[in-house]
């Protein structure tokens, strides 16, 4: 079989789809990304091309199109270097892309009997998810209508595609009705060999303080420190938080750039925002800002929290969440989706009202003085993974078999 994978940030979703395909020596694999990103899979089976950073939207384009001209852009860039993998005689079975930046526009018209299997992470909402959500940062009129002109690039995208695949259900029915058919639900998939409970793991500070079993650390991770992630709300629960528990460490992992939604104002970060709203009622030694971390240094934080807060609008659910569960920590979620899809309050977690920094901070400081009460919430957790979202017994062969059924052309099998 030959595959071709497309992604702008190679190998994204498919860091362990395309080395399980390489593996095999009757597969042909190759992968297109941006040139500037490619270099960090590491499998020589894999060949990985590189095209170069388009450019942008123009000056005067109006702000309802950027997007869709920045990916027309894009696509047009993967087209040349499709065309020219083409022209060395390689034809893929099956194209495995994300068209989130619009690299999957053109595909199409390059193999015209070549399968697409596209990753359709989220279809903007006018209502009902992201957008609009938190009155903090309110939709204006006008965003609205940049909202739906924004899901062009999407409509596109999923009319070129065979069949898609999306991580939650949540994140499938944002999808227009139409296409959710032949759209099949797989999560990414977390290795839950490496990320598991370990008694014994320590996790060290910056300042050389080492946390482990006998401390009591709460912990609070994303890409970026952003309101989209609940943030914000967050380091408005912490002052009351930390007054209700004296010994508590928080470590808070996480960049000051932007992922998703709007950027703080010029000069400002999103972190420094929130943390001087509330700094005068911290006590900062107990309050670590971590910054991103290695991988290895992630999962220790995991196996040493007490309690893990995990916060998020309506969008895309965050990998940490499910590692953070994966790992048997005791996950205090929001309750918005997709988060209850895979947390349920008293089952396997505990879940509370976004827009409520006193909730966040009651519920924590009763969970974090009565722990042992919480072991059955802490193994349920691990256990909702380990079933349904491990990466090599659950996610990785429905990713593979999918791959399979699409490519030889079986799209009622997915």
């Amino acid at each position: 079989m030959r595959v071709l994978f497309v992604h702008q940030n190679f190998p994204g979703q498919y860091k362990h789809i395309a080395p399980a395909l390489a593996a095999d020596p009757e597969n042909q694999v190759v992968a297109i990304g941006e040139a500037g990103n490619l270099g960090r899979l590491g499998d020589p089976r894999v060949r990985e091309i590189g095209y170069p950073k388009p450019d942008g939207a123009g000056e005067r384009t109006h702000h309802y199109i950027r997007s869709l001209e920045t990916g027309v852009r894009r696509g047009q860039q993967v087209v040349r270097t499709a065309v020219s993998l083409r022209n060395e005689g390689f034809t893929p079975d099956i194209v495995c892309c994300h068209p989130g930046w619009g690299e999957g526009l053109y595909l199409r018209d390059v193999w015209p009997d070549a399968r697409l299997l596209y990753f359709f992470e989220f279809f903007y909402q006018v209502d009902g998810a992201d957008s609009g959500f938190d009155p903090e940062f309110p939709q204006r009129f006008d965003d609205r209508f940049r909202t739906r002109t924004r899901n062009a690039l999407h409509l596109l995208s999923l009319e070129a595609a065979d069949w898609g695949v999306t991580p939650t259900r949540w994140q499938q029915s944002t999808l227009p009705a139409a296409y959710r058919p032949r759209v099949s639900v797989i999560f990414d998939g977390i290795d839950t060999d490496r990320v598991c409970p370990d008694a014994e793991a320590r996790f060290t500070l910056p300042d050389g303080r080492s946390l482990g079993a006998g401390d009591e650390v709460i912990t609070f991770v994303n890409r970026n420190l952003e309101p989209y992630r609940g943030y914000h709300i967050f380091m408005r629960a912490l002052p009351e938080l930390l007054a209700r528990r004296p010994a508590a460490q928080v470590l808070i992992v996480g960049g000051d750039e932007v992922s998703y939604g709007s950027r703080p104002p010029e000069g400002e970060t999103w972190r420094d925002r929130f943390l001087d709203e509330v700094s005068d009622r911290l006590d900062r030694d107990r309050v670590h800002f971590l910054g991103r971390i290695p991988y290895d240094s992630f999962v220790r934080l995991l196996q040493v929290s007490s309690l893990h807060v995990y916060l998020t609008y309506p969008f895309v659910l965050s990998w940490s969440m499910i590692e953070a569960m994966a790992a048997g920590c005791l996950v205090l979620g929001s309750a918005t989706p997709p988060v209850t899809e895979v947390l349920s309050d008293g089952v396997n977690g505990l879940t509370f009202d976004f827009f409520d920094p006193a909730a966040l901070a009651a519920r924590a400081d009763a969970a974090l003085s009565h722990p042992d009460r919480h072991a059955g919430l802490r193994a349920a957790a691990r256990r909702t993974v380990v079933e349904g979202y491990d990466l090599n017994r659950v996610c990785l062969p429905r990713h593979l078999a999918l791959i399979r059924l699409v490519a030889a052309g079986d799209l009622g099998g997915g």
